[in-house]
């Protein structure tokens, strides 16, 4: 009887030797191999692509954490100021590499970038998402002496959480239908 691993039989889906044949590919495009589907790819687009990713995750994994902790679904026990302070150093280097590498990507497809409506809705929401970011520093936080300490802040800081992560999983989606539509026409 053939042994499996953890992922599933050998060949199919999921198996440990599809995930090393990925980890392969993607370690070939950075170093300038290309994929089989694109011979001799644009290992530059990769890296510039990678660092999107990477900023992302790291810009808006600690934003969300933090909007977590305004909705009361996470770090309760933690003041929210502490949150905010551990948080925002990561999140600043994630914003700083994410923009960054989006401007470079932008750079080199502006015009199809800007025909797509995703580019546009995405562009608003990340508008949205500052203002809502800086009407809660302004309004919000400077009433937040009081609720600080507290498991599940008041409304307008659970709001403040909400709208925050509904207009950054905004952001996101677009980000990703931009380039399922923008480069696949001919």
């Amino acid at each position: 009887m053939a042994q499996h691993d953890a992922f599933g039989p050998p060949g199919r889906a999921g198996s440990v030797d599809d995930a090393r044949e990925l980890v392969r590919i993607a370690i070939d495009v950075l170093n300038g191999a290309g994929t089989p589907r694109q011979p001799g790819g644009d290992a530059l687009q990769a890296r510039v692509v990678l660092g999107v990713l990477v900023g992302l995750g790291l810009s808006v994994g600690m934003v969300f954490w933090f909007d977590l902790r305004l909705l009361g679904f996470a770090l309760g026990s933690a003041p929210v100021s502490r949150v905010y302070r551990r948080l925002i150093p990561w999140a600043t280097s994630g914003f700083v590499v994410m923009f960054t590498s989006g401007a470079l990507l932008f750079t080199g497809f502006a015009t199809a970038a800007y025909q797509s409506p995703f580019f546009r809705i995405k562009v608003s929401a990340l508008l949205l998402a500052a203002a809502n970011a800086a009407f809660y520093h302004l309004v919000t936080e400077r009433r937040g002496r009081s609720w600080d300490d507290d498991a599940t802040p008041p409304a307008a800081a659970r709001l403040a959480g909400l709208v925050s992560m509904a207009l950054w999983t905004t952001v996101i989606l677009c980000g990703r239908l931009m380039a399922y539509t923008m480069y696949s026409r001919p």
